[in-house]
């Protein structure tokens, strides 16, 4: 079984497509959690159990754990949420060629599916791409403002720069193990890009905290049924001001985005 089988599984075991972000910012951590030997570990810990039942995967952000605490933090994460059975899809956007992206790929012994980013071409995803039994979400188009400063770039073919990594994707796609990240901003490149790659499911960011259409993401980001949608500081800070109930709020705003998505889904 892949991650995309697995992902198709627990997503009707849950009966959501929801993915909570898992990215603990030290600065918005609960003041009571300091005692702990690991506080972030604390805080993923009490975010795991107030929302798993409503998760379809947990997406730790790597830029959150690079250092020696924050990756002890991380494999105690991963190792909890697959104590719950919720895959785990590592946010690294990672990329490089020779050796370097073989070192890269070895995370994917310990989580479930992962992003990248193709700016450096097919050799610097080989690795992950091989992998038969991981996800490989590629970067494609993201929600951000300055992402329009290459993705946009229109080729001499005149496709923008981004429909072109749709289809680099689909290509790719040999092992039936490929994702694209497609942010939830603009609903009506959302839609194109599903025309152009029916069968690859998405990764849609942008809910919550930067706005995005949630109907798009929904009626576009799913490929029969599979892909995900994801919130993070929107679920995970929505009791940052109750103190050591901080949890209970975060389950609560989670159950909400299945909610709110469960009735676009078909």
């Amino acid at each position: 079984m892949n991650f995309f089988d697995h992902l198709h599984d627990r997503i009707r075991s849950v009966d959501s497509v929801v993915s909570v972000g898992l990215d603990p910012d030290p600065s918005r951590i609960p003041d009571h959690l300091d005692e702990y030997d690991l506080p972030r570990w604390a805080f993923n810990r009490r975010i795991i159990d107030a929302t798993h039942e409503h998760a379809a995967v947990y997406k730790p952000n790597a830029a959150f754990y690079e250092d020696p605490d924050g990756w002890r933090a991380l494999e105690e994460t991963i190792a909890y949420a697959h104590g719950k059975d919720v895959p785990v899809l590592l946010d690294a956007k990672r990329a490089d060629i020779g050796n370097t992206t073989r070192q890269y790929a070895q995370m994917l012994e310990t989580v479930d599916a992962i992003t990248v980013n193709p700016y450096m071409g097919r050799d610097s995803l080989q690795p992950f791409l091989a992998d038969e039994e991981s996800g490989v979400f590629i970067l494609c188009r993201t929600s951000n403002p300055g992402g329009a400063d290459l993705q946009d770039l229109t080729l001499e073919t005149g496709e923008p720069l981004y429909e072109r990594v749709a289809a680099l994707a689909d290509l790719w796609n040999e092992n039936d193990n490929v994702g694209l990240v497609v942010g939830a901003t603009k609903p009506d490149e959302l839609e194109d890009l599903r025309e152009q790659v029916p069968d690859l499911p998405f990764l849609v960011p942008g809910i919550g905290a930067q706005g995005g259409d949630a109907e798009a993401a929904v009626e576009y980001g799913l490929a029969d049924g599979v892909g995900l949608v994801n919130s993070s500081r929107g679920i995970i800070f929505a009791g940052e001001d109750d103190g050591e109930d901080f949890a209970s709020a975060s389950g609560q705003a989670a159950k909400r985005l299945k909610k709110r998505l469960n009735q676009y889904r078909k």
